[in-house]
């Protein structure tokens, strides 16, 4: 049997295919030999993450858990590539793997579903409102403005998520927006959270592409999907994490945009309460992300000074 032109892997959640979908009309567009029979095939691998969905993921190994299974179906040559949300990778990726492509952004910011009429926004929740959320990041920041709120932890897909808040066990669920559009679902959006008020986190709305860093080959292949202000802003906020030695225990938060020539970068750390937020941004030319990320990383550091280590 001949061998596909491209093996693509992925987790097999609703969201994981769609955003595999999209991956593969984006390569057909490109490569249009790609659209013959056979050429290209889609490999569903099931990660950590995906079996263990009773614990918060800060508890049972972070955000490594959705990519380790499929990081080592590349280096065993059992697939090419590897779709991710950005947003989940983990802060630093192994020498032999390369995020070889991101996907154009879409929309960044947090979105509201609420079961609650009227309830829209933050400060349109009832006091006393109980919110579902997975991320620290979320809790945090949300804590920050409505200390009346009762947060509670929740995993699992979007459709999980959906569920939980149709039987009543939350009044509203904090989740990403880029993932409710594109499972079609954006008439379920109750309202958006700014930046200014909710502060996305680190690739949020990305899709990343990731590859062995040596396939010179499949790199090729993917060059036409990369979208360069994308990537320019996912590797900046990327670095502001690693400055921050950021992981899933650690409410971090950044976002990057092009903006009339310039590459803006916005971070914040908190503490685990919300009691306490840092918030920093800085600008530069966009291929100075790298220095970028690292600069508004160190402002945080230096702004929390003493109290940094204790957002851990």
């Amino acid at each position: 049997m001949t061998k596909p032109l491209l093996r693509i892997g992925t987790r097999g959640s609703p969201l994981a295919l769609a955003q595999t979908e999209l991956f593969r009309t984006q390569l057909i567009d490109a490569w249009p030999d790609m659209a013959e029979p056979g050429a290209l095939e889609t490999i569903v691998i099931k990660t950590s993450g995906d079996r263990i969905q009773d614990r918060p993921l800060s508890e049972v190994g972070g955000k490594g858990l959705f990519t380790k299974e499929l990081d080592e179906a590349l280096r065993n040559d059992v697939i090419d590539v590897a779709v991710h949300s950005a947003k989940d990778l983990p802060t630093s990726l192994e020498d032999d793997i390369l995020m070889g492509c991101t996907l154009e952004r879409e929309d960044p910011r947090d979105a509201l579903v609420s079961r609650i009429p009227g309830a829209q926004s933050l400060g349109t929740s009832p006091k006393g409102s109980s919110m579902g959320t997975s991320a620290l990041r979320r809790s945090a920041q949300i804590l920050s403005l409505r200390d009346d709120i009762k947060i509670k932890p929740m995993r699992g897909n979007v459709d999980t998520r959906l569920r939980k808040l149709e039987t009543g066990d939350v009044d509203a669920i904090v989740v990403a927006a880029a993932g409710l559009i594109r499972l079609g679902l954006e008439h379920r959006i109750s309202g958006y959270f700014d930046p200014v008020e909710i502060l996305p986190a680190v690739g949020q709305g990305i899709i990343g592409i990731v590859m062995r860093s040596d396939d010179d080959h499949i790199f090729e292949y993917l060059q036409p999907l990369d979208d360069l202000e994308t990537h320019k802003a996912v590797m900046a906020e990327r670095s502001m994490l690693h400055q921050l030695e950021g992981n899933c225990r650690t409410p971090i938060a950044g976002f990057a945009m092009v903006e009339e020539g310039r590459l803006y970068l916005t971070g914040l750390v908190a503490t685990l309460d919300g009691v306490t937020t840092w918030r920093a941004q800085h600008s530069a030319l966009p291929g100075d992300f790298f220095a970028l990320g690292r600069e508004v990383g160190r402002r945080l550091q230096e702004m929390a000074g003493a109290e940094f280590p204790r957002v851990y």
